[in-house]
């Protein structure tokens, strides 16, 4: 499982890794039944707090992303991946107002928030 955390980012490290998983199973990169890493494997793979993985699984598992089994791990939880892509898509939704209110505010025209949105999307 490819995670890349970033001190540049100013999210806490857990939600980074929540995010993170979050695409990777609406991309269909994690599909349900996946075993994840233990804990402490990802706690060790990512140079961070086993505190800090707990706390990403768990949130994970709280939002339905993910089942954990005592004793045997956490897999990907069976969910309606449509259900999951307008949760996303809802989110996206009101980052972007917000963007098109702040960009209103400093006199852009639609035609340069557009360039500033594409080239922040292709950045990834």
């Amino acid at each position: 499982m490819d995670i890349i955390i970033s001190n540049a980012d100013s999210r806490p490290i857990y939600e980074q890794i929540t995010a993170q998983v979050k695409g990777l199973i609406l991309a269909g990169r994690l599909s349900p039944g996946d075993a994840l890493p233990s804990m402490r494997v990802l706690a060790k793979e990512l140079r961070i707090s086993v505190i800090t993985t707990k706390r990403a699984y768990e949130e994970l598992e709280r939002e339905g992303f993910l089942v954990t089994q005592t004793g045997r791990g956490s897999f990907v939880a069976e969910r309606n991946h449509e259900l999951l892509r307008e949760e996303q898509l809802r989110t996206v939704e009101t980052h972007l107002q917000h963007a098109v209110h702040a960009a209103r505010l400093a006199g852009l025209a639609e035609n340069e928030f557009l360039d500033v949105a594409r080239t922040l999307f292709g950045e990834e």
